[in-house]
């Protein structure tokens, strides 16, 4: 077998992949505080200020308040901020800047398990942020039913599926630096595309065919019903999209890390 194809084998993975997770749990409950108020102020004051701002010159789409129309979409987007920031910025740092990946490979653990830990972490970390929010969100009265809880499930794997595509930009950025084209030429446009702002029948017909297939789309489809008590329509499709996204990028970010870790 070349190099080439041993980089894009399959995973191996172990159930050591919980003690890197523990590790950066760890490193993470010292800053703890600071970190949940930081992932829930932004989203936060959006929602309030567009919601109540907006809200006044938007008396109802789709039915229901702007605010509460809103808040499903604000709640998918800060998951998906946050699993971003967290294997773009402290990923990379684990990575490259402090050689902390390369510092637990002296140990019996394996790249595949850094890896899938960094994934698990970040989505862990990222789910943390989305209950936070969702509770600002039921203290508001902006949920209609106990079936919000269900949003939960959701946001984790939103998480996932976010962290797995950001760990490809991680293995690829030769600097920081290098983030910023990933947010302005993905991230951001893809926030203002599906629907978290307004909905997407507003989108050119052409515009809309391309936004339904991000994954943002198919998470804020499924969380924004069940934060107004309803059960969301095609829920099959919309998980599939997002665990075919997790598995798909997951795999093509561990043969990148690993061509350029295990040379």
């Amino acid at each position: 077998m070349s190099l080439a194809t041993a980089h894009f084998a399959p995973p191996v993975l172990s159930l050591r992949l919980f003690a890197v997770w523990r590790r950066n749990f760890l490193v993470w409950r010292k800053l703890a505080l600071p970190s949940i108020v930081g992932n829930l102020a932004d989203p936060v004051i959006y929602m309030l200020g567009l919601g109540y701002g907006l809200g006044m010159l938007v008396p109802q789409v789709e039915g229901v308040s702007y605010i509460a129309f809103l808040a499903g979409g604000t709640l998918c987007y800060s998951t998906m901020n946050a699993a971003t920031f967290e294997v773009l910025y402290s990923g990379f740092s684990r990575m490259h800047v402090q050689k902390t990946w390369e510092a637990i490979m002296n140990a019996p653990i394996a790249l595949d398990d850094i890896v899938a830990a960094e994934l698990v972490w970040a989505a862990s970390k990222s789910c943390l942020a989305g209950v936070a929010i969702l509770a600002v969100i039921a203290a508001f009265g902006f949920t209609a039913s106990p079936l919000a809880l269900a949003a939960i499930p959701v946001v984790f794997l939103t998480g996932l599926c976010f962290a797995a595509l950001g760990l490809i930009m991680t293995a690829l950025a030769p600097s920081y630096d290098f983030f910023m084209y990933y947010f302005t030429l993905f991230i951001t446009p893809m926030t203002l595309l599906s629907g978290v702002f307004f909905p997407q029948n507003q989108l050119p017909e052409t515009v809309r065919s391309i936004a339904e297939l991000l994954p943002l789309s198919h998470a804020v489809s499924l969380v924004r019903p069940l934060l107004l008590g309803q059960m969301p329509t095609q829920i099959g499709l919309h998980v599939g999209v997002l665990a075919t996204f997790t598995v798909v990028a997951f795999w093509l970010a561990l043969a990148l890390t690993r061509r350029r870790l295990l040379k």
